[in-house]
This record gives C-alpha cells, structure tokens and sequence, in this order.
C-alpha cells in the first residue's frame, strides 16, 4: 500500500462493529475520528476481492452471459470471479477463465488492480491479460449458469451503448483493449 499524498485528510479508527457476515462479504460500521477532531461513521463491506480476464481470441473477445441477481437481468462480462482466502490471484484468473469459457492459456499477466467502491468497500479486482488460449471444456460452479459469447470491437461496443455490458471490470477492460488496438500493446500493472 502507498502512502497517503495527503496525511492531513487521514482518518483514524476508534472503534469497529461488524453487522453482518455472509458467504461472500461482510459489513462493519466504524467509528473515525476526522481530520477536524470530530468524529464520523462509515459503514464498510469487506470483501475477499476477485480477478477478471480480458481474453481475445481470433480478434474477439470472450464474454459470459450471465443473470445478475442484484441487477435484476442478464449482464455481458468478461470472465471473472471471487478469490478464496490465501488464493493467488493469478491462479485464480486462470481458474475463472477455465471454468466459465473452458480456455485455458499459456501467457497470462497482470494489466491493473482496482478498487470497485472505496467509498463503502474494500473490494479489489486483478485484471489479468489471457493470451494464447487453449479451448477446452467449461465447468461452471453448480449455481453458475453462464453462456459463452465472443464479439468483436465494434460489436462489443455496440453492447456497451444498448447497456448490456454495464459492469466496471468488463468496461475497463473492453477500454484497455481498444486502446491496446490503437496503440499495439497492452500497458502494464
């Protein structure tokens, strides 16, 4: 972790009280002394964190359909999921791209790590760059129930306008890739 540019905004923890902890997340409302002397609330969910592959495959990149509970919908995403406690992240992107699409690849690297909401969550994603994909066999966990689906630039941003691809990740993604064409090459962590 970097050091704050500006110390004088810090806020410092009094106290910490947990509300709810589930399978996948937790909630806590802390107790903060601000920077003026007083104090303040915030409520945090604390998340594991999860991984996300950008994977191009023939000039198309791979995508899951998947229902979205909290969306009430469908959601067009590039592969991705939770990270298990102590789980590499890169051992994880190469699990989630397997199990979701059924490519398994030779390369893979980290492009950026990213907070979702730091305004309310701790929660982190690695985005990894999948290269030299190798098809094979999906198998989704036994309560995921995901489509495979491939589009090009144009058709991807095409879901992207219609809002069919309205997730943080994949829109990171689909934005370094496109830039990625435009330049010839990825950036780097």
């Amino acid at each position: 972790m970097t050091k704050s540019p500006n110390p004088q905004l810090d806020e410092t923890t009094i106290s910490s009280e947990q509300i709810f902890k589930g399978k996948v997340i937790s909630l806590q409302v802390d107790t903060v002394e601000l920077p003026n002397g007083t104090q303040g609330k915030r409520e945090i969910i604390r998340h594991p964190g999860a991984v996300a592959v950008l994977a191009v495959r023939e000039g198309k990149l791979l995508l899951v359909n998947q229902y979205r509970q909290a969306m009430g919908r469908c959601e067009l995403e590039i592969p991705a999921g939770k990270l298990e406690v102590g789980e590499d992240p890169m051992e994880a992107a190469q699990r989630e791209l397997k199990e979701e699409t059924g490519y398994d690849c030779s390369k893979i690297r980290l492009l950026h790590s990213f907070y979702t909401s730091p305004g309310f969550a701790d929660e982190i994603i690695h985005l990894y760059l999948a290269e030299d994909l190798i098809e094979g066999a999906s198998s989704p966990d036994e309560d995921e129930f995901v489509e495979v689906h491939e589009a090009d630039l144009a058709e991807v941003k095409k879901y992207v306008a219609d809002g069919w691809i309205a997730d943080a990740k994949t829109l990171l993604a689909v934005y370094m890739w496109e830039l990625a064409m435009n330049t010839g090459q990825f950036g780097h962590a």
